[in-house]
């Protein structure tokens, strides 16, 4: 069975360890997930065009979106006009629903603020972040 292709958005300054747990999982040959990120710190560019290209390139590629809810998932970016969304994470929803990815968001925290794009999207949701969690939202979604 081939494994289902998930493009993870978070705030790579603060969560980018869960994406590193993601990618362990991911290594389990039980786990039939395949984890796929290109995080706008890791565009070998500043400019929100060519990150924006790379990002929508890489979210184009996936059936599934997996939105890791950290503390500053819903905070304004200062280049928040230019990317068109709030931040990152709400430029990255917005595109994996224009692709019809299925969106799954993962709360690091519950009291963490949801991405505005994700809210009323019909994601299927993680409220912790554990596999059995996340392996179930995924299949659900």
């Amino acid at each position: 069975m081939a494994k289902k292709k998930v493009f993870v958005s978070f705030d790579y300054d603060n969560d980018k360890h869960y994406k590193f747990l993601l990618e362990a999982w991911d290594a389990h040959p039980d786990f039939d997930f395949k984890f796929s990120d290109l995080s706008s710190k890791e565009i070998n560019s500043w400019k929100i065009p060519t990150v924006k290209g790379a990002l929508t390139k890489k979210i184009n590629s996936a059936t599934y979106t997996v939105v890791l809810v950290g503390k500053e998932a819903n905070k304004k970016h200062e280049d928040s006009e230019e990317i068109g969304y709030k931040n990152w994470l709400n430029f990255e929803v917005a595109k994996s629903k224009d692709n019809k990815n299925k969106l799954v968001a993962v709360k690091l925290d519950k009291g963490n603020e949801s991405p505005e794009e994700v809210l009323g999207a019909g994601a299927k949701w993680a409220m912790s972040f554990n596999r059995d969690a996340i392996v179930k939202a995924l299949n659900e979604a």
